[in-house]
């Protein structure tokens, strides 16, 4: 299974790469999207299963409003609203939406630190 996850800027790209495999190819608006943009994404995602992980603001709204239209069938993967974007959402909630939309033989789980006991 080929998979594309479009996130609107590089921080929230770079974000998501160090919790995905590399499998899951990583697309970018860039904030803005025009009809050249659009038509470059079509073309760069091709046949891929597409996701949508957008912010949970009005600027993501749009950009998730306007990829809709252009990408119908796309899966849609939202961040908590209170969190700054994609970027600035905490990994455990991350990796809980990426498990929700059947992402997690492509999640990179951190490492698990053991709780050092008191006596």
């Amino acid at each position: 299974m080929s998979i594309a996850i479009i996130v609107e800027g590089k921080n929230d790209k770079s974000r998501l790469r160090r919790l995905l495999t590399d499998e899951i190819v990583i697309y970018c608006t860039f904030g803005s999207l025009n009809t050249e943009r659009l038509e470059s994404l079509k073309k760069k995602i091709g046949t891929r299963e597409v996701f949508l992980f957008t912010d949970n603001d009005s600027s993501g709204k749009k950009i998730r409003g306007i990829l809709r239209d252009t990408f119908p069938d796309a899966e849609q993967i939202y961040t908590r609203r209170g969190y700054a974007g994609v970027e600035g959402t905490p990994d455990e909630y991350l990796i809980q939406q990426l498990e929700k939309a059947g992402l997690e033989e492509f999640i990179v789980y951190p490492p698990v630190h053991p709780t050092i006991e008191k006596f």
